[in-house]
């Protein structure tokens, strides 16, 4: 696999640290609310990720935290007279109950930043150990940016660019040694939840957070860290200074970063009132849709999210469900003998297009590309699967369909048994079409489609599906 690499700016051949194995650390959400649509991006992105390196034959370590103590989350506890905790725990249980419907899969280990107390003190003592971070006045401990010379060479920023994290304080800090460090723990003040620490009472800072919890799960050096461009700086510059300078060893080998999401080729943003939670777009759109249209441009280009370009994505998605109905379609009716020549030559063409699949995916995460090799088979089946082909072609087409598909986490629900009143106006319209009355068999056709349903008149009879 090729990964084009945000800390060397090229891409590169995937080589683990340890051989079939692959460490894989993604930043998830601050729950303090419900996520946005582009954070869903890199949760879809690189859940994908995780899906072809596991098709490929490694055993992935796949780690996303979610962080429950910083600002935000004090403020809107605060607000609402209720602790941290309580808030954390009710939007965490939304994050699955969003997640789950975008298709989602749960990460090998969700950490949380308050159950690794201990792993982010231990890591902060380190610091002040060797020099590279120290404590203030107050009790906050900060790290010293100049210590290490390595600053910048994620996101090419110089120390004297450097502007305070999403997690700084927003008042003035008077007790740093420069502008440009920043706090790895924060002294605890009047109403805010605190543990003891060697510098008194207080909580962790968020960068320190994910130093300490992806290195407690993965190592000091592990494979692949991910998430959105808006963490390159300052959250993962930070995250390396940390965790280098406290070990002396690289971090991180791999470092993928997707793209921003623009709302009506507007950036999103409250101000604008465009901003969108995942729960919000529920209410108009089917969030599988979202996944299609988020999956259908490469994860490093910008994208523009519009109901045009949501409506495109149902309308594909609705065709592969299309051709995973019409193949069942002719498996029930397929007759159970060897395949013919054709049908071998077609299997061999279902090879190729998983070879395609696979290349694309492997050339940077080619989501588009591989989607577009989906299609191709599809439109081969559709040409050469007829009434009269073998099951043993129609099958090795569903299995190559639903293994590509399920890599890209599509077309993945089961549609339900017919409710009994569609299978009654079905069953009338059969006996009406046998009696010749078409002005019956239309109001009845007309009546299943209001109802949802999408009816198709085929040479081995009536096909009826939810319209997805």
């Amino acid at each position: 696999m090729q990964i084009y690499n945000s800390l060397t700016r090229r891409k590169e051949t995937f080589k683990p640290v340890h051989e079939g194995k692959v460490g894989i650390y993604a930043c998830g959400p601050t729950v303090y609310d419900y996520f946005h649509i582009g954070n869903a991006r890199p949760f879809i992105t690189f859940d994908v990720l995780r899906r072809q390196l596991e098709r490929e034959g490694y055993d992935v370590t796949f780690v996303q935290n979610f962080t429950d103590i910083d600002d935000k989350m004090i403020r809107r506890a605060n607000e609402e007279g209720i602790t941290v905790k309580e808030l954390a725990d009710r939007f965490i249980g939304e994050y699955w109950t969003d997640a789950k419907a975008l298709g989602i899969h749960p990460a090998t280990v969700h950490p949380k930043a308050t159950e690794h107390i201990p792993q982010i003190i231990a890591l902060v003592q380190r610091l002040i150990d060797n020099g590279h971070a120290y404590v203030g006045k107050n009790g906050d401990v900060y790290y010293r940016v100049s210590a290490f010379p390595g600053y910048g060479k994620l996101s090419g920023q110089s120390v004297e660019d450097r502007e305070m994290g999403a997690s700084e304080r927003l008042d003035v800090e008077t007790d740093k040694e420069s502008p440009a460090d920043f706090a790895l723990w924060k002294a605890q003040k009047p109403g805010e939840p605190a543990w003891d620490s060697p510098w008194g009472p207080g909580r962790p800072g968020w960068h320190i957070e994910c130093s300490a919890m992806s290195m407690t799960y993965l190592g000091e050096t592990f494979d692949i860290h991910c998430g959105g461009k808006d963490l390159l700086f300052p959250h993962h510059e930070n995250e390396i200074a940390q965790s280098e300078g406290a070990t002396g060893k690289p971090y991180v080998n791999y470092w993928m970063h997707n793209g921003f999401i623009n709302i009506d080729n507007q950036k999103m943003s409250k101000s604008l009132g465009n901003f969108f939670t995942v729960r919000d777009i529920a209410k108009e759109y089917d969030l599988e849709a979202v996944r299609m249209f988020m999956l259908s441009a490469h994860y490093r280009s910008p994208i523009n999210f519009s109901r045009e370009q949501i409506s495109a994505a149902h309308a594909s998605l609705q065709r592969l469900y299309t051709a995973r109905a019409q193949l069942r379609f002719l498996l029930e009716k397929a007759p159970d003998r060897p395949m013919n020549d054709d049908e071998q030559a077609f299997a061999g063409r279902l090879a190729q297009y998983e070879q395609r699949f696979d290349a694309a995916m492997d050339d940077d995460l080619n989501t588009a590309d591989a989607i577009g090799a989906i299609f191709e088979l599809v439109r081969d089946a559709n040409s050469t699967l007829t009434a009269d082909s073998g099951k043993p072609a129609v099958e090795a087409a569903l299995k190559s369909f639903g293994a590509l598909c399920g890599i890209l986490g599509l077309v993945q629900k089961e549609e339900d048994a017919l409710p009994d009143e569609i299978r009654q106006m079905v069953d009338e319209r059969a006996a009406a079409r046998k009696a010749k009355d078409w002005k019956r068999s239309d109001e009845l056709r007309d009546a299943i489609r209001a109802a949802g349903y999408v009816l198709e008149d085929t040479p081995q009879g009536q096909k009826v599906r939810r319209n997805v």
